[in-house]
């Protein structure tokens, strides 16, 4: 019997598929499998340009609970595999339940609710693709009940989301916030591919269609090298059947702002700043910034001279014309973050100011193995880096001393032990290890040595104390 009703909603997905290509919500990215292109409509009116992106989702695209549902208000029927099996709606004439399938495509129109005399209620629909009139039976419990949950009406994908996306987006251009998209692999089914495409590409909007239930609007866009891709995403979440914390992690992507930015607007870094985006830079100055090393965030010191390339650049919140910039180092493609301004009016301290940190280029390459830059990227220490290195894996040092044999040994405080980095005379790691916390006499040295990093103070090389210093973590 369950055989049997695959078959059955597999015909009528087959049946449906050709109307459905007549269908202008349905859009596809070029290069797809058929010889025929899906050409979609673009609205006459676009966004204008004293609209403001920092609003732009809340002022255009209201979420509409089912209490709050007008009659007029058009949806599309977008199965999903479980639906095929499980009808969602019944004919208001026969009563008799309808395959998913053989609605898959079609136009749904709102026409209220109505409490049936058996007790159970039924929201009404009429199909603009067939002139037909149908019912979504609630499965328990009063309308007021159901519609305050976030459940909604199996199936259906709000179109109004997309008709306003339409005259909102098209053309528009947009700077990708994620790596991950699809491209259509199959002109008349649903087959796609995942791609991926480097973050804070300039693309612009090529055609707006329907997506899935989840994910309404389906936003094809193309890069400059005429490459197009496309993302599902929820706009309002109207019936959208998902909850507002099940958009986060790998999720978030599926909000508009999650894989797209604007360009323009509050975004007055896109013209001037964004354009130093996946550019490669480097630092005239040793400087601290944060990294990550051992799964722990940190603050390390680089050497001047160190190639980045700009992954990505976001507005700090908390200062007014700062931004954060994310650095991926050109060498060992560790990430590091650096909080500058690119107004030398804003700064405080120099360093501050980009143009006075950065110039454009790679500057002085250094020479790593494969070995040390693995271990950079994982903040470790091991035989044979450079007194840079260790400085770019594990940040400064609380204390360097020399030794009266002359070993120069630099040591970081850890919760129960330090780790201790020797140095031979050249500056190159001869032996890196921790020592344990005790009772002895030169524990005791060590535990102060511990109490004076709390303090911010450090030991320098020839015996005297500086000023505080960022301390490894």
């Amino acid at each position: 019997m369950m055989k049997r009703m695959i078959l059955l909603a597999g015909v009528a997905f087959a049946m449906t598929t050709a109307k459905a290509q007549s269908n202008d919500y349905i859009v596809k990215t070029k290069n797809v499998k058929k010889t025929e292109a899906a050409v979609a409509i673009t609205a006459d009116n676009v966004v204008a340009e004293e609209a403001e992106p920092k609003d732009f989702m809340g002022k255009n695209f209201r979420y509409y609970s089912m209490c709050d549902w007008k009659d007029g208000m058009r949806f599309m029927v977008i199965p999903e595999k479980y639906d095929l099996l499980v009808g969602t709606f019944r004919d208001m004439v026969t009563n008799k339940e309808v395959s998913s399938g053989a609605l898959r495509h079609h136009i749904m129109v709102y026409r209220g609710h109505e409490d049936m005399p058996n007790g159970r209620v039924h929201v009404n629909f009429f199909c603009e693709t067939n002139n037909k009139s149908y019912y979504y039976e609630l499965p328990s419990g009063t309308f007021d009940d159901y519609c305050y949950g976030k459940m909604g009406v199996p199936t259906l994908a709000y179109l109004g989301d997309v008709d306003k996306a339409r005259e909102l987006l098209m053309d528009q251009p947009l700077i990708t916030r994620t790596q991950f998209f699809r491209i259509d692999t199959d002109y008349d089914g649903d087959g796609y591919q995942e791609v991926k495409y480097p973050k804070n590409r300039l693309v612009t909007v090529k055609a707006i269609g329907v997506g899935t239930r989840s994910f309404p609007v389906k936003i094809i866009v193309e890069d400059e090298n005429g490459d197009q891709f496309y993302q599902n995403v929820a706009m309002s979440k109207t019936n959208c059947g998902m909850r507002d914390d099940e958009f986060d992690v790998d999720n978030a992507k599926y909000l508009f702002e999650g894989s797209f930015e604007f360009t323009g607007a509050e975004m007055e870094v896109s013209k001037d700043i964004k354009s130093y985006l996946n550019k490669t830079i480097h630092n005239k100055f040793a400087t601290a910034m944060s990294s990550k090393g051992a799964g722990k965030q940190r603050d390390v010191k680089v050497p001047r001279f160190t190639g980045f390339i700009i992954d990505e650049i976001n507005r700090d919140k908390n200062r007014e014309g700062f931004y954060t910039l994310t650095l991926r180092e050109v060498e060992t493609r560790r990430i590091y973050y650096k909080d500058i301004t690119f107004n030398e009016d804003n700064r405080g301290p120099r360093e501050e100011y980009f143009g006075y940190l950065f110039a454009m280029g790679e500057g002085t390459a250094r020479n790593t193995t494969l070995e040390t830059r693995t271990a950079i990227r994982e903040g470790r220490v091991i035989p044979g880096m450079s007194m840079e290195e260790v400085e770019m894996a594990v940040g400064e040092a609380t204390s360097k001393v020399t030794t009266s044999d002359g070993v120069t040994e630099w040591m970081y405080p850890r919760s129960n032990s330090i780790l201790v980095v020797q140095f031979d005379e050249d500056g190159i790691v001869k032996k890196a290890g921790a020592r344990a916390l005790g009772s002895g006499a030169a524990n005791t040295k060590k535990r102060r040595m511990t109490e004076q990093s709390a303090g911010g103070q450090r030991m320098t090389a020839n015996g005297t104390r500086s000023g505080s210093t960022i301390s490894a973590q």
